[in-house]
């Protein structure tokens, strides 16, 4: 059965793209990141594939790729392309076909309001696709705020969300955002001493009875 999710963050450099790879490998499933700004150390795509070793997983060609690591809408706007929802949504489709059974793993551009286009922010694409988000969360001081106001949002623009996965390591709150938000938990990733598919293989096979739970039911 085809069950797509978002991945998205309360911010920027949270760890969706780990948490991405580690979902991916657990899983077998499939990958797309249908905007990336910023490639002159390689895409998302790019790092994630290096990361994983399970061969079911397939990764998709992005919609847009530009060039400056900023805002993607500031990036569009620097190379006169217009982010348009349409061609992400005919893109999304195709990548849906040829996903057939299998889980596909869509990751975002920083967090929900960041603007894709003048018109567009990260929120409502993934309105457009109607997909579940799984709500990504570094632990830092301030991250309850953050996190509680992208579940706020969530709920009050009924964007279903599947859970949270939280990464890095701060105190412990963690569970006291799941009882604020109302969402619950996913997995914890620690903070890692090295990024590899070594380390990423070894979380995904321990994480991978819960990350099915919470993913499949």
């Amino acid at each position: 059965m085809f069950n797509p999710y978002f991945i998205t963050g309360i911010g920027t450099d949270v760890g969706k793209t780990v948490v991405s790879a580690i979902l991916a490998e657990a899983l077998g499933a499939h990958y797309w990141k249908p905007v990336q700004a910023g490639y002159a150390a390689g895409t998302d795509t790019e790092r994630v594939q290096s990361l994983i070793s399970n061969k079911a997983c397939v990764f998709y060609k992005e919609a847009y790729k530009l060039k400056l690591p900023a805002s993607p809408h500031i990036a569009a706007r620097e190379e006169q392309i217009n982010i348009e929802m349409m061609k992400l949504l005919q893109a999304y489709e195709q990548v849906k076909e040829k996903c057939g059974n299998h889980d596909l793993l869509i990751e975002g551009a920083g967090g929900l309001l960041v603007p894709l286009s003048e018109q567009l922010l990260v929120a409502d694409l993934i309105k457009l696709l109607r997909v579940k988000v799984v709500l990504v969360s570094r632990n830092y001081l301030g991250s309850i705020n953050h996190s509680l106001l992208t579940a706020a949002f969530c709920r009050s623009n009924d964007i279903p969300v599947a859970g949270w996965i939280f990464t890095d390591t701060y105190m412990d709150y963690e569970e006291e955002i799941v009882k604020w938000s109302g969402y619950p938990k996913i997995m914890n990733v620690p903070l890692l001493p090295s990024i590899d598919n070594v380390t990423i293989t070894s979380i995904a096979t321990q994480k991978k009875t819960a990350i099915i739970k919470a993913l499949h039911g």
